[in-house]
């Protein structure tokens, strides 16, 4: 799959993936009102309202970007239900050409992390027939565990031709509590780094590796270090626009190819019509503004790589 992730973000020219982290206070009312009178003040309402809300960004902004990235969480909390919209949302954006990956940082050992790698990326079993469940293109995964935790990924990923984007240095402000530790005299994040490109070389692409990882945007001194660590590693970049990462900040985690890191924003695209920059397009107008918020944000990243 990451052979296709690079043909979207070179026909698209767009290294960026859109986080479909809908919460409800990013939902517009006009939405809500109408389901809520519907439904009631339920949890299927609110689901029903990540969903049209999801649909209207997804419409709008799919022929812009290479991939969506929705956080499993922001559907968790409305239950079974929200997992439904995970579901669904996750189909529709695959019927539209996109990338799914599927941020659901899972891990775990054994049977259980391949419970997880069947769920998200491959096919369970049931009697004589095989199926899909939330069928992303990528997931998220935590390194913690070790290779007993990552081993049952790769196998689904080698049998699906799917792809990991494992944590590496995340981007959160306590990031380096556990992940700058020395060891041996090393980072703890460049152990990893090194691990995930050993993991890498079994899952060879044309030019890539279908075994990415996670490297925030607000480190982007590390992130020099792991792009030279993991030469063949697709870097999935979060911590632009909101959280701090500066697209001039960037520029030294891709290769010399222009590839090799595609960069996320969540908040700063599907919530843009209430910063104040996009205010002019209105509640209404919520995926108009997205859109925009898109093509700024494409002109920066590419102007900021040259």
């Amino acid at each position: 799959m990451v052979n296709q992730l690079v043909a979207n973000i070179k026909r698209t020219n767009a290294p960026i993936v859109v986080g479909l982290d809908p919460m409800m206070n990013y939902i517009p009312k006009t939405i809500c009102n109408k389901v809520f009178a519907e439904m009631g003040e339920t949890l299927e309402a609110a689901a029903e309202a990540v969903w049209q809300f999801n649909k209207g960004i997804i419409d709008m902004i799919y022929d812009l970007i290479p991939a969506v990235k929705p956080q499993i969480a922001m559907y968790e909390q409305f239950g079974i239900e929200g997992l439904k919209v995970f579901q669904k949302t996750c189909a529709y954006a695959k019927e539209k050409g996109l990338i799914v990956i599927g941020d659901v940082k899972r891990s775990d050992i054994g049977s259980t992390s391949a419970a997880y790698a069947v769920a998200h990326l491959g096919k369970v079993q049931i009697g004589s027939n095989r199926y899909s469940v939330f069928n992303e293109d990528f997931a998220t995964v935590n390194p913690y565990f070790g290779t007993d935790g990552i081993a049952p990924f790769l196998d689904v990923c080698k049998e699906e031709k799917k792809g990991l984007f494992i944590l590496v240095k995340t981007s959160n402000p306590s990031s380096g509590e556990f992940q700058d530790r020395l060891v041996d005299g090393r980072p703890l994040y460049e152990w990893v780094g090194e691990q995930v490109a050993k993991w890498g070389e079994e899952c060879m692409g044309e030019e890539y590796s279908y075994i990415g990882a996670v490297v925030g945007a607000t480190y982007p001194e590390m992130g020099k270090i792991l792009r030279k660590l993991m030469p063949k590693t697709y870097i999935l970049v979060p911590g632009y626009g909101a959280q701090g990462g500066k697209a001039k900040d960037l520029v030294h985690y891709f290769n010399s190819d222009g590839l090799g890191a595609i960069v996320n924003s969540s908040r700063g695209i599907i919530a843009a019509y209430k910063n104040e920059k996009y205010a002019s397009f209105g509640e209404e107008h919520y995926a108009d503004a997205a859109r925009q918020a898109v093509v700024d944000m494409i002109e920066d990243i590419n102007t900021a790589r040259g």
